[in-house]
């Protein structure tokens, strides 16, 4: 395994799971400091036309405290070339999930041009936030049902 000094990865870390652990923890094995971008509530917003469950002041202290993150920065667009041009990671790592689709294609091509490789790492099956705001919801429905 190659390692790198400066990785970089981003999310909206709602409703902080193992999936969010895992990705975290495999990425922080590839680099010496690894820089997490967190999707502000305005991102989020516009981007999936939600708010998130918990505040993005709360999600930034949930990652600050983590072991594997070495530094926590708001990540107001997905312009990955952008961050780049502002952090100089070596490498950015991704969710599996995300391999092929238009954003990170494109993203892949520009930090490659640079010397930046991009790493997808397996995404964790069975969990995500949509799941976990779909088993709430469904509770909410029961419960006031």
């Amino acid at each position: 395994m190659q390692k790198y000094k400066i990785g970089y990865t981003t999310g909206v870390y709602d409703m902080f799971h193992i999936g969010h652990l895992n990705i975290l923890s495999r990425a922080k094995q590839y680099c010496d400091f690894l820089i997490v971008g967190v999707s502000t509530d305005e991102l989020v917003n516009k981007e999936k036309n939600k708010t998130p469950v918990i505040p993005f002041g709360e999600r930034v202290e949930i990652l600050t405290a983590l072991k594997y993150v070495d530094k926590v920065v708001p990540q107001v667009d997905k312009n990955k070339f952008a961050a780049w041009e502002k952090y100089q990671f070596n490498a950015m790592f991704v969710g599996s999930d995300w391999k092929g689709k238009p954003l990170f294609m494109n993203a892949e091509k520009q930090l490659n041009a640079v010397g930046v490789d991009v790493i997808y790492l397996e995404y964790t099956q069975n969990i995500s936030s949509t799941k976990l705001h779909a088993v709430i919801s469904a509770l909410e429905v029961s419960y006031n049902g």
